[in-house]
């Protein structure tokens, strides 16, 4: 199984800078035991009234696919909701986020 790298991180980094909703905040990639968390301040208000850091995203490699999470904000669990062949695919799916999934 890959190992979560600071290096890999990065790249996550500067593909959030590509992201369709909030681009007025900075995310933050959290290195994991297993993969990356993205989390975000709460601009809209929806989760965090106070508009407090939230969590976006979950990337794990399974190896050989990318698991792509999002966070039931609710149950406070998260959820998978792509599985793809690369990490490009998976930030392909998260940076528009059509479905408003990732960031609610």
């Amino acid at each position: 199984m890959q190992s979560p790298n600071e290096l890999e991180g990065k790249r996550i980094e500067r593909a959030l800078l590509r992201r369709v909703r909030y681009r007025y905040v900075t995310p933050i990639v959290c290195i994991e035991e297993d993969g990356y968390r993205i989390e975000s301040p709460c601009c809209s208000r929806n989760i965090d009234p106070s508009g407090g850091p939230v969590d976006i995203a979950l990337l794990k490699f399974g190896n050989p696919h990318w698991l792509l999470h999002f966070k039931d904000h609710a149950n406070q669990s998260w959820v998978l909701h792509s599985v793809t062949g690369s990490l490009s695919e998976a930030l392909e799916i998260l940076l528009p986020d059509e479905e408003r999934v990732f960031w609610p």
